[in-house]
């Protein structure tokens, strides 16, 4: 049985199982296939290469249409799939990636090189499976042709095996923003000690974080006992801050999941979302000044709508900047989730408020 599946399903099915049942049926295995198998599980784990299916239309250049035409008809039943013909020299170097539409219109005497044109997409055997799946995405190509590092093809992957690679990418990515490290398999099959070991280490790290907040509050408790109504509007500022952060975290993580943002565009975007924040701080401080009115009079007011204007800039910047700071350092993104950026802004938040209030105020 897993003799006949195809070799990428080959492939992942037997990474999935224990190694000493891999092992013994790798063992019973015909030749050809074992090389095959061997040379796959070689590839790095989160690698397009082990996705990948040697099993693919080759012609060369020199062959004639119709020629090429018999080739397809010999192999075609066994290749994963005949929509691209893959063009190679006698050495197996890649020079073109051909429609079979292109060759059912091209005469039967012409040379397959007479309707190259020599513009193809491929990536990498060892290249990340996220790469391939911007490829797949950028060029809205069905098939990727896969080499080796002097060029040669190596093998396809074809679109539905990226899918589920895009799937899986875009799940792990949802829990890191969460502070979940990321589940493999179903939340319904997961244990509760799996559960527990996925969450527990970040809010331990955001509890820690999070006492910064306290000590804050406690160093500038004279403040705090002078003008009581500031404490209102404590959780609304701290919150204002982690909101205009997250937000801003969560669109930079995801332009730089798609590619959409390099780490070149920073100095840019750094400009655009400081115009942004100041916009949004200035909005949220003239609604949130009235009810500083109506709590504490005028000098609270102006005190809540600085410190609104001050928290917005600042954890709109920490949630922008943070991504690009992990992703120079070559983590994930995504760990510049909501809970870190919120955390961060709530320790900004309270320093900000209370000093602006002693400043302000005269404590």
């Amino acid at each position: 049985m897993v003799s006949t599946l195809s070799p990428d399903d080959r492939t992942q099915v037997l990474h999935e199982l224990p190694a000493e049942v891999t092992q013994q049926l790798m063992d019973l295995l015909p030749s050809d296939d074992l090389a095959e198998a061997r040379t796959l599980l070689g590839y790095p784990e989160e690698s397009v290469g082990r996705l990948m299916t040697p099993d693919y239309v080759a012609v060369q250049p020199a062959w004639t249409v119709e020629r090429a035409f018999a080739h397809v008809r010999d192999v075609g039943i066994d290749s994963e799939t005949i929509n691209r013909v893959y063009v190679i020299t006698a050495d197996g170097v890649l020079v073109d990636d051909l429609q079979l539409r292109k060759l059912i219109l091209a005469e039967p005497e012409q040379t397959v090189q007479d309707v190259m044109d020599g513009s193809f997409v491929s990536a990498s055997a060892f290249a990340d499976r996220e790469e391939a799946v911007r490829l797949i995405k950028r060029y809205d190509v069905t098939a990727l042709p896969l080499l080796d590092s002097e060029g040669v093809l190596v093998g396809i992957v074809t679109v539905d095996d990226l899918l589920d690679v895009a799937e899986q990418e875009a799940t792990e990515d949802f829990h890191r923003v969460g502070s979940v490290e990321p589940i493999r398999g179903s939340l319904q099959d997961a244990s509760t000690w799996r559960l527990y070991r996925s969450r527990i280490g970040w809010l331990l790290v955001l509890v820690f974080i999070n006492i910064f907040s306290g000590e804050g509050i406690a160093y500038f408790e004279d403040t705090i006992m002078a003008v009581v109504a500031l404490v209102f509007f404590l959780p609304l500022l701290i919150d204002s801050a982690g909101n205009a952060g997250s937000q801003a975290a969560t669109l930079m993580v995801r332009a730089l999941a798609t590619g959409d943002v390099k780490m070149k565009d920073w100095f840019s975007l750094v400009g655009k979302e400081l115009g942004v924040a100041v916009m949004l701080g200035a909005t949220m401080a003239l609604a949130v000044s009235v009810l500083g009115w109506y709590r504490g009079g005028v000098d609270v007011a102006v005190v809540v709508a600085m410190t609104m204007v001050c928290v917005v800039i600042v954890g709109s910047l920490v949630g922008m900047s943070l991504p690009f700071l992990l992703n120079r350092f070559n983590l994930d993104p995504a760990t510049a989730s909501a809970p870190l950026v919120t955390s961060i802004a709530d320790i900004s938040g309270v320093l900000i408020y209370f000093s602006l209030a002693t400043w302000y105020l005269g404590v």
